[in-house]
C-alpha cells in the first residue's frame, strides 16, 4: 500500500481527497496546508505519493513544488487544481508532475488516474535498463 500525503489550503478537500484514496486503498499519512512548515511537515514522512494543490500557478507556487520534489525526489507527485491551462500543466510536467487530479473529485477518476500513472512509471522504470544494455 503506497504512503500518502495530500497538500491543500483548503481543509475540506484534504479531507474529502484524503477519503477518496483511503477508499481506493491507499495509507494516507498525513496532510497539511500549502504552507512552508506544511510542506516540510509532509517532508518528514516521506511518502510515495503526493498530491497537491499548489494555490496558483505563479513563482511562487513552482517554488513550493521545487521544494517539494528536492525533499522526496522519488515520490509520484499529482497537481490538484479546479482549473489547469495548457501553460500550467507544461509547466508542472516540466518540474516533475506525474499527473493531474481537477476538482471537484470524482473518486473514480481520482483513483484510475494514480493507478494508470504508477503503472505507467513502472513500465518505464522495467524498460529503462533493457534500452540502456543494447546500446
Amino acid at each position: 500500500m503506497l504512503k500518502v500525503v495530500v497538500i491543500d489550503a483548503n481543509a475540506i478537500s484534504r479531507n474529502l481527497l484524503s477519503s477518496v484514496l483511503v477508499n481506493g486503498g491507499f495509507n494516507v499519512i498525513g496532510d497539511a496546508n500549502i504552507t512552508s512548515a506544511g510542506i516540510a511537515a509532509m517532508i518528514k514522512l516521506q511518502p510515495q505519493l503526493v498530491c497537491i494543490d499548489l494555490g496558483g500557478a505563479d513563482d511562487e507556487a513552482f517554488a513550493r513544488l521545487a521544494t517539494l520534489r528536492e525533499g522526496v525526489p522519488k515520490a509520484v507527485v499529482f497537481l490538484v487544481s479546479a482549473k489547469f491551462d495548457a501553460a500550467t500543466v507544461q509547466t508542472a510536467l516540466e518540474r516533475g508532475v506525474h499527473g493531474f487530479i481537477v476538482k471537484p473529485f470524482n473518486a473514480g477518476n481520482v483513483i484510475e488516474s494514480i493507478r494508470k500513472a504508477i503503472l505507467k512509471l513502472a513500465h518505464q522504470h522495467r524498460q529503462g535498463p533493457a534500452q540502456d544494455s543494447r546500446a
